[in-house]
């Protein structure tokens, strides 16, 4: 039986965190990534995400991104090397706190938004985001872009890491995503996002924006959590791969 975990980035909306759409969102995937108080979230909302996912039996794992609000950490920072590795560990330290004070301990990390885009293409951006965890720890799985040098660096830099595809967004034709300036870069309806997870699943590619078949190995998919939609988008992935036969549990989980 193949298996995958599904992963979801998590404390990010105030709304969403106390409205139930988390806790419904929960239901439906094995690992949360919890937005660390950087470019979203605050002590309040990590509790709150990191106790509903305890509840669901979701693994807990960090969510750091550039420490811009205003922009959702979704635009490049021009930020030296040590301030990189000094924002992600500073954010992580944050969420560890919360985590221990609920009794969880956080199995994972994947870097949100521009910090992770820039990091799939820039080694030295990765280098410095493994620098930031190992300060913390190195007995944590670290998810990047499949195909892309951030799984590299992050390797070479000790750390056991998973390969991560999306179910809900579009692919370029070097196996990049499409960047969010473009209309189509999201794939925002559950048929469209469970047929792209399945075909990750069953055959390890994904159709471009162009049109073409590009391989694509993945151990962890993510549903987004702030797209509009996101809880039907995710029970509809979380459904189409287990009427496949596909097992869905956390990374590492027995």
């Amino acid at each position: 039986m193949k298996c995958i975990d599904l992963n979801c980035d998590m404390g990010e909306l105030p709304g969403m965190v106390a409205d139930g759409s988390q806790t419904q969102l929960m239901r439906c995937i094995t690992s949360a990534n919890v937005a660390c108080g950087g470019h979203a979230g605050n002590e309040a909302m990590m509790r709150a995400t990191i106790e509903q996912a305890m509840a669901a039996g979701v693994a807990v794992g960090a969510h750091p991104g550039y420490e811009d609000r205003g922009n959702f950490g979704r635009i490049a920072l021009a930020l030296a090397v040590e301030e990189i590795a000094g924002s992600v560990h500073r954010q992580i330290v944050a969420l560890e706190k919360i985590a221990e004070s609920c009794g969880a301990r956080l199995a994972h990390l994947k870097p949100h938004g521009a910090l992770y885009i820039q990091a799939t293409r820039d080694r030295t951006i990765a280098r410095a985001i493994a620098d930031g965890v190992a300060r913390w720890r190195r007995d944590v799985v670290l998810v990047g872009l499949a195909g892309s040098v951030m799984l590299e660096e992050f390797r070479q830099a000790g750390f056991t890491v998973a390969e991560e595809a999306f179910a809900d967004r579009r692919y370029e034709s070097d196996g990049g995503l499409r960047s969010r300036k473009f209309a189509d870069a999201l794939l925002d309806t559950p048929e469209e996002a469970a047929a792209q997870a399945l075909r990750i699943v069953q055959y390890g590619s994904v159709i471009t924006a162009q049109g073409e078949e590009v391989p694509l190995d993945a151990q962890t998919i993510c549903v987004h959590g702030d797209t509009p939609g996101a809880v039907e988008i995710a029970a509809a992935v979380r459904d189409a791969l287990r009427r496949a036969g596909v097992e869905l549990k956390p990374l590492g989980g027995e």
